[in-house]
């Protein structure tokens, strides 16, 4: 049985580290000027109910827009429209809701001001075919990409050019409008343009690039999807000439946020990375090993610490009908690596409230949690390999399930070592 006192105090690290992301804080900072025109909101992603809804009590004028997210994370909004759609694999509410976001851009002249509110989960939400292509074609190349265990670099450039939406192509059609990405970045490296795949921010990776990632990694891709992909427009086209991008808030920030929390309560506090990458099982089990190093050894910190980390960690997925994300696979190789280990509490979740295809955030995890797991009748070695990552916690008692948050910076990671 996880201890009660330490389950609350990751939870409030956890929670500051949201809380650092909130729509409204973030984006207070980062209004842009108001135009002669027009201005008009759209978005996608995750948070971008509660980032419209911000945007509306703190902008001083007119506007109209819409934004797209995902199935119950919705919020009240006065003018601008909020549309619901699938994540994580497309259905026809977000082809809907893309051509949406389309009509709200057509027309506008240089006088016009475009606010594009952009954060993760915006890939999924925007569904854009190319030409000759069907929703099923994207739908069958999502599901081809989240079971590759492919970084979410080369998925992002992959998906942008099998998309009409995606690589800056909706800032392009917002032109000669004046186009400002405020972005809520769930990437390692908080590249804008990998938020949502860049819907209104392109970069520099070519058509050329994509394909040699696909060869490189050896990606089995829906081959009509492959002979369709196109050259999204690059940085330096005339079409985005004038705009502006501004990250304002990720990973980092609400890292260092859950660090003063803990240190305000007494606990050092370490930030290993906000960038890490890499099959979950895999990651979970180094963290893992660096915590029994501060147990054993006193090294590479002394307890009493808490480590933390961010990034966005990958599943293969080995059966199709697992249970969980990649924040309870990591947990789940994290817990097997510490099985009999006491010192040692961890929380591992997704900072948007849901991780994967259930309704939990993530896990917590001690020593104990292992043995649990066998008492419960679930063995954690086959729970892994039957990507069932959220069946083992359940019959554990361990889940971490906050509910959706209005915000996503991905994963947030937790690590207590008591002396």
């Amino acid at each position: 049985m996880i201890d009660a006192g330490k389950q609350a105090f990751l939870t409030g690290l956890f929670e500051a580290a949201v809380t650092a992301a909130d729509a409204h804080a973030a984006l207070a900072e980062h209004l842009p000027a108001r135009p002669k025109g027009r201005t008009v909101v759209v978005g996608a992603g995750k948070g971008a109910a509660q980032l419209a809804a911000a945007f509306e009590d703190l902008w001083d004028g007119p506007l109209s827009g819409v934004v797209v997210t995902r199935y119950g994370y919705a919020c009240p909004t006065r003018q601008i429209r909020v549309m619901e759609a699938a994540h994580p694999v497309p259905d026809n509410a977000g082809l809907a809701a893309t051509q949406a976001l389309f009509d709200a851009v057509a027309g506008l002249g240089p006088d016009d001001l475009v606010v594009a509110l952009v954060c993760g989960g915006g890939s999924a939400l925007l569904p854009c075919p190319p030409n000759g292509l069907e929703l099923a074609d994207e739908q069958a190349l999502n599901e081809a990409l989240l079971a590759s265990g492919a970084p979410i670099g080369v998925m992002n450039a992959i998906r942008k050019h099998a998309s009409g939406i995606k690589g800056g192509r909706l800032a392009a059609a917002a032109h000669p409008a004046r186009v400002v990405s405020l972005v809520v970045s769930d990437v390692p490296g908080d590249d804008p343009a990998q938020v949502a795949s860049g819907p209104t921010v392109p970069d520099g990776v070519t058509l050329a690039d994509a394909l040699g990632m696909i060869e490189a990694g050896g990606l089995a891709l829906p081959p009509a999807v492959l002979a369709r992909m196109e050259p999204a427009p690059l940085p330096d086209d005339p079409v985005f000439a004038g705009n502006e991008v501004q990250v304002i808030a990720s990973a980092r920030l609400s890292l260092e946020a859950a660090a003063r929390a803990a240190e305000a309560q007494g606990i050092p506090a370490v930030i290993l990375s906000d960038a890490i990458e890499g099959e979950a099982e895999v990651i979970g089990q180094m963290h893992a090993a660096i915590a029994r190093e501060v147990v054993a050894q006193g090294r590479p910190f002394k307890a009493p610490v808490v480590i933390l980390s961010g990034g966005e960690t990958t599943v293969t997925l080995r059966h199709k009908d697992g249970r969980g994300g990649r924040n309870t696979a990591f947990l789940l190789g994290f817990a097997r690596a510490i099985d009999g280990v006491t010192g040692i509490t961890a929380l591992a979740a997704d900072t948007d409230g849901i991780d994967g295809s259930e309704d939990n955030a993530g896990a917590f995890a001690d020593g104990t949690t292992a043995s649990s797991m066998r008492a419960a009748g679930i063995d954690p070695a086959d729970a892994q390999r039957r990507n069932d990552a959220w069946g083992a916690f359940d019959a554990a008692g361990a889940l971490f399930v906050p509910g959706p948050t209005g915000t996503n910076v991905n994963d947030f990671r937790a690590i207590l070592i008591s002396p």
